[in-house]
């Protein structure tokens, strides 16, 4: 599709992108996008004009998919995270929505992967190194991932469903190796490979109700104080972070189980049913048990769907 700024944007909104404002566009904004899916995977092939666009820090509730952008024509420097990266042809470069950006293009040609956060499988700590770091689309995997992005977008059309899923697990197993290799490329300061074992140390104890700074400085050896100093330059804080993970845990077994909104919230932790339900709101714009009442219609509805009976015969 061609379009002037307003389409453009719409077309983006209607895939899942978060809103850009770009302060180059004006009335004879002309860009062209071509949106496929792959799986879980959507891909968006994209012409545009000369921009210099900003995009705000998110909510959780936007960060449902992590973005690859794959150069093919032109150049952009891009700010967003603590990466500050300029992109050549082939070149790519992983972004989080849910964090602020800031970039300015050239004329260019790129595509864009929406990669669901779950399949990369990305810990947090890894996530602050990758993020907005040029990934070199020229040798090794990110040239492999730069040029089955490109072809993907191209053709992933014609797919049954079970060969869409397998392409799309290889192309996030491929991206997940150029991934690996690039945190290899560097070798993280003290600080960081401690910040690595401490949200490795959070996670794997979401579930404690004892689990907090004091608790966690403790297992390592440190002081409160250092603790706090290890992640003031991190998008969360410690206690921050915990209350994002529980709550994430919570919404997704509240998705996918039968379990009510009280029991679910004190395995994570969450020992106040009120807070909990207030803090939940605040945070994904709905009620915890709107998913609840959700998951009751859909297997209300599926059980009313099934096989009819007649007698002994099924029809």
């Amino acid at each position: 599709m061609i379009g002037n700024l307003e389409m453009f944007q719409d077309e983006l909104a209607a895939g899942g992108f978060p809103p850009l404002v770009n302060r180059l566009a004006g009335g004879g904004f002309r860009g062209r996008i071509a949106a496929r899916a792959l799986g879980p995977l959507r891909l968006f092939s994209l012409v545009t004009p000369e921009s210099s666009c900003i995009g705000r820090e998110r909510t959780a509730v936007d960060g449902e998919n992590l973005a690859v952008k794959v150069m093919t024509r032109g150049r952009t420097q891009i700010e967003h995270g603590r990466g500050d990266a300029e992109l050549g042809p082939a070149d790519l470069v992983l972004l989080d929505p849910r964090r602020a950006i800031r970039f300015e293009s050239t004329a260019a040609a790129h595509v864009t992967m929406l990669v669901p956060r779950r399949e990369l499988r990305i810990r947090p700590a890894q996530l602050d190194r990758l993020v907005g770091v040029r990934i070199d689309g020229s040798h090794g995997p990110g040239a492999l991932v730069s040029v089955l992005a490109r072809e993907s977008a191209r053709s992933a059309t014609g797919f049954r469903e079970a060969e869409a899923l397998r392409s799309a697990a290889a192309v996030v197993e491929l991206l997940a190796v150029a991934l690996e290799a690039r945190l290899g490329d560097e070798r993280p300061a003290p600080d960081e490979r401690l910040r690595d074992r401490i949200a490795g140390y959070i996670e794997a104890r979401l579930a404690d109700p004892g689990l907090s700074p004091p608790s966690i400085a403790a297992a390592h050896h440190i002081s409160v104080r250092r603790l706090h100093k290890l992640f003031e330059d991190q998008p969360l804080t410690v206690a921050a972070l915990i209350r994002r993970r529980r709550l994430e845990r919570c919404r997704a077994e509240l998705t996918g189980s039968g379990r009510t909104v009280t029991a679910v919230a004190a395995r994570w932790g969450f020992s106040d049913p009120a807070h909990f339900s207030k803090l939940f709101k605040t945070t994904y714009g709905y009620n915890a048990r709107a998913l609840v009442t959700s998951n009751r219609a859909r297997a209300t509805k599926t059980r009313a769907a099934g096989p009819e009976q007649d007698g002994d015969r099924q029809r």
